[in-house]
């Protein structure tokens, strides 16, 4: 893989990331719907939020170490992506009883419109992981 520019080596770390990152938030939205699971939240115990926490955490803090580029173009959603994970993951981590209330009382309307927006850049950082 011979690299013409430092930014093409940027570009396809970007896209590494994305291959991986993408997909693994399609996963997660989908699978926490409320159309899907709609009582996910409501009988969750504060370990298991912690847990999650911790695992959203880890995967939010090795995106930034290698990721932390603000550019305007598609790859600042892999850097917000690791931003996100990184500050949500501390919040279940520290917060994971109020968290778990917070999230079973939210409506199931306001959860569906984040998720959707969040679907949407996930998709987004999807494409651009696999595109040719």
């Amino acid at each position: 893989m011979g690299y013409t520019t430092a930014s093409e080596a940027v570009v396809a770390k970007s896209r590494q990331i994305a291959g991986l990152a993408g997909p693994t938030l399609v996963a997660m939205l989908v699978a926490e719907f409320p159309l899907v699971q709609p009582h996910l939240y409501d009988s969750q115990i504060p370990p298991v939020v912690y847990l999650s926490g911790v695992l959203m955490f880890v995967a939010g803090l090795a995106i930034v170490r290698v990721h932390n580029l603000w550019v305007r173009d598609w790859t600042v959603l892999v850097t917000l992506t690791g931003w996100f994970f990184l500050l949500l993951g501390l919040l279940r981590m520290f917060a994971a009883s109020q968290y778990r209330q917070a999230a079973a009382a939210t409506s199931s309307v306001v959860f569906m419109a984040l998720e959707g927006v969040l679907l949407v850049i996930a998709l987004i950082i999807t494409y651009h992981g696999y595109r040719r």
